[in-house]
């Protein structure tokens, strides 16, 4: 097993790309997760909009790969069966390879007697050889060396681990079998033996990993899962810490890391590990060359590069000679290249990313003639037993086969070739079809597929169209054409599409991906224009489209810059449109969010903002938003954190019932070092949450200076808690005190003027609107205002019934030459 698992390979399996796991390896965010339902957007975009919008991995803690079957929370038991998904290329054979390394070399899972790499990829061949095997068989297919076992008992006795790479390319009915397998020698399909051994008929004692694109994680019950995972790739930190280990050169290294934080699509996209192989490749050999004015800037370009150096690479390899001429490099080899590419798009229409020599064949790909040619396309395949003869196989990376994709339905423009066209365009054809035309119709496509799987392969198809591009691979193409007409009109019809108020249903990850697209064409306009908002004190004369809410937010994420103010409402739209803004929060030092109706993914995003680190919120206001009951805890999750440094916190008429007006109180305790103003008006937070709210401020170092508890339901036991909190600390900073519309009575009122009487009381502005106070109250009032006379500026007591107390209060404020207003 060490063997097998100490190398690793990017790209091709041979002996120029092996490379020593150790020596590479960036430990990946894997984070506990839940089976969701199953992900309609494009995997790779995915990754951007999670960085953009939630930025999770503030909040959640990091699980070691190699602890993914210990103990979770109470539970006594070792975790038997763990389901891990994450993207393509995001990492998780590379997880799973060095999972068995570790415990080849007993560096972890010392527990564990056997470990077995069953692929899925290999188990689909395996089931086309043979109708029916015991798993004792199943197992010396992959390791012959269990065929002299000729008592399988042991196996039993034994801590067995199955790791199963792969599930998304399975082609097992793993579920849809009713016969029960409980001994290793009983013979059945090979879905049934695998289903029994996931439900614990078969080997219940073993522990099971499972590892799967996305969306076909939910094939398997989450009743046969204990723990869920989810690879979330690398953070910013472990970005920099591949590059550094991939590239040797210091220099070179920070000149690459410092290229690609300039694109942040470039740069987010590095969350992924094959990515990131793909940016140190090409601009590795940009450098060496000394061709820094060739840096690519878009995702078309890093592609076009990486191409050809992939070309060189085998040109190096096999035809034993170097080709600094891309001209000619492309030329030679332009047959098999096409070939691959129609390969790509016919799969990627199929939306496979595995296939089998049959589906080669159909592109007119000899495999045993144009072997050398796989450096582009990884083939996976194992020569032990007969059944692993048939060969797998994929390309490097889903991203690839759209970008070759993309670079065949160019190729089919230009030479004419309508019937590979026909995918975009379902009505009769023009007699000349204009390429704005084509494209257009692509981007229709697209927009309408709710998936998102054309997503990349869009941005790369109008990319390919730049005459740039076209330029690098002119020797692949039948003709260049002038294209800027045409992507003028494709740049308007993307615009359109963007401004378009009634698109209520365009997706922020299609709104984004629009704005990608624009980039891809090197048009900044949209850019520029959403950058304008940001940028003027001057209100917009029209509403801000939906669109351009999710493209505006997703500016603000990824660019850093850092907002004074958010506040949806300026830009005069609607509660829908002003969700689409809540990511900016992540980058705003105040955010104005009243009566946004935010849905509970705003609150998450929002509690991500509280919770990352260096957040810059200092103010927050989530007023007149019914719907927060049901987010307590996403909020108190955010107060709760160490980041959070909130100085204003305003949740009035927010309906909060007594129990979560307790755990709001509870949470707020943890920034009262920082909190400056408070209102919690008109939420159910009743005497003994105020109880509780004055308990913790009191054992802070407390800075508030406002307190609004209106129509809170407080009764005159309030007044006592709140009399002894102003005598309690002579460091009392409280200004601002609103008591409004509480049913205080002057038995209340009498208690409070005993705090209001104190020297240490620095109240300025009372408010007790409201309040039921009878001239008994007024009177404790003034006598109050006769001992501490210096602060209060105002005092309001407008319906209530003071009677002749009223002049009472004036005469005794009358005592102070301080100005003061009585309400």
């Amino acid at each position: 097993m060490k063997k097998k698992t100490e190398c690793i390979f990017e790209g091709k399996k041979d002996a120029k790309n092996k490379t020593k796991l150790k020596s590479v390896y960036t430990q990946l965010f894997i984070t506990e997760g839940e089976l969701n339902e199953v992900n309609n957007e494009h995997e790779t975009l995915k990754v951007l909009k999670d960085k953009a919008f939630r930025g999770q991995q503030s909040l959640e803690k990091p699980i070691n790969c190699n602890e993914i079957f210990s103990r979770v929370g109470n539970n006594e038991d070792p975790n038997k069966t763990v389901l891990t998904k994450g993207i393509a290329g995001i990492g998780k054979t590379v997880s799973v390879q060095k999972f068995l390394l570790d415990w080849a070399e007993e560096e972890a899972n010392k527990d564990i007697d056997c470990m077995f790499l069953l692929p899925f990829r290999e188990l689909n061949l395996l089931k086309e050889e043979v109708e029916q095997c015991s798993f004792h068989k199943l197992l010396v297919e992959f390791h012959p060396g269990l065929g002299e076992l000729k008592e399988t008992k042991m196996l039993e006795d034994l801590q067995l681990a199955f790791i199963f790479d792969g599930l998304d390319e399975s082609q097992l009915s793993l579920f849809k079998v009713d016969s029960m397998v409980k001994t290793l020698k009983k013979e059945a399909s090979v879905d049934s033996l695998i289903a029994n051994l996931i439900k614990r008929n078969l080997l219940p004692k073993s522990r099971i990993w499972i590892t799967s694109r996305p969306a076909a994680a939910n094939q398997i019950p989450s009743q046969y899962v204990d723990l869920f995972t989810e690879i979330r790739g690398f953070s910013d930190k472990q970005k920099e810490e591949y590059f550094r280990k991939k590239i040797p050169n210091e220099d070179e290294a920070s000149k690459i890391i410092t290229h690609i934080k300039k694109s942040q699509s470039l740069y987010i996209m590095c969350h992924i590990p094959v990515f990131c192989w793909i940016t140190a490749t090409v601009l590795q050999e940009i450098l060496i060359k000394k061709q820094e004015q060739d840096v690519p800037s878009t995702l078309t370009e890093m592609y076009t590069h990486f191409l050809l150096i992939q070309l060189n690479m085998k040109n190096e390899k096999y035809d034993k000679e170097v080709e600094r001429d891309f001209t000619k490099l492309m030329e030679s080899n332009k047959g098999m290249l096409l070939k691959l590419a129609k390969l790509a798009f016919e799969q990627l229409k199929k939306e496979k990313i595995m296939f089998y020599e049959r589906d080669l064949t159909d592109s007119g790909i000899d495999t045993r003639e144009d072997s050398e040619y796989s450096g582009l396309c990884a083939e996976i395949f194992k020569q032990e037993s007969i059944i692993h003869e048939k060969k797998v196989y994929c390309f490097i990376h889903l991203s690839l086969q759209e970008f070759l994709a993309a670079v065949y339905v160019f190729y089919s423009y230009l030479n004419k070739n309508m019937d590979d066209l026909q995918f975009f365009i379902d009505i009769e054809f023009p007699k000349k079809l204009q390429l704005d035309h084509l494209l257009k119709k692509a981007f229709d496509k697209a927009i309408d597929d709710e998936k998102g799987h054309l997503d990349l392969f869009l941005r790369f198809l109008l990319g390919m169209s730049h005459e740039s591009n076209q330029e690098r691979l002119s020797c692949l193409l039948p003709h260049t054409e002038n294209t800027k007409k045409s992507i003028s009109k494709v740049i308007q019809h993307i615009k359109q599409w963007q401004n378009k108020s009634e698109n209520q249903n365009l997706s922020p990850e299609k709104a984004i991906n629009n704005l990608f697209c624009l980039l891809e064409l090197k048009d900044s306009s949209l850019y520029n224009q959403i950058m304008k908002y940001l940028n003027t004190e001057t209100l917009p004369d029209r509403s801000l489209s939906l669109s351009n809410c999710s493209a505006l937010a997703y500016i603000l994420v990824v660019s850093e810059q850092l907002l004074d103010e958010l506040n949806p409402k300026k830009y005069n739209t609607s509660n829908t449109a002003c969700r689409r803004l809540i990511p900016a929060v992540r980058c705003s030092r105040k955010a104005l969010l009243a009566g946004c109706e935010l849905s509970m993914s705003c609150c998450e995003c929002i509690s991500a903002a509280l919770q990352s680190e260096n957040s810059p919120l200092r103010e927050l206001d989530l007023s007149d938003n019914y719907t927060l009951e049901g987010a307590v805890k996403l909020l108190c999750d955010g107060l709760k954190s160490s980041h959070c440094k909130l100085q204003i916190l305003k949740l009035a008429r927010c309906n909060f019932s007594k129990n979560s007006c307790a755990e709001l109180v509870s949470a707020i305790y943890s920034i009262a070092p920082y909190l400056k103003e408070l209102d919690l008006s008109s939420n159910g937070l009743q005497d003994s949450g105020l109880n509780q709210l004055l308990t913790g401020l009191e054992d802070s170092y407390c800075k508030l200076k406002s307190l609004k508890l209106a129509w809170c339901n407080l009764s005159q036991k309030s007044c006592n808690f709140l009399s002894s909190f102003l005598k309690a600390s002579s460091e009392s900073q409280l200004t601002e005190l609103d008591l409004s519309n509480n049913d205080l009575q002057s038995s209340g009122i009498e208690l409070l003027s005993a705090g209001l009487g104190n020297p240490k009381c620095k109240l300025e502005i009372l408010s007790l609107s409201g309040c039921m106070i009878t001239e008994e109250g007024c009177s404790s009032l003034a006598s109050a205002l006769r001992s501490n006379p210096s602060h209060l500026k105002k005092l309001d007591l407008s319906y209530n019934h003071p009677g002749m107390s009223a002049g009472g209060l004036i005469s005794a404020k009358n005592e102070d030459s301080r100005p003061f207003l009585l309400m």
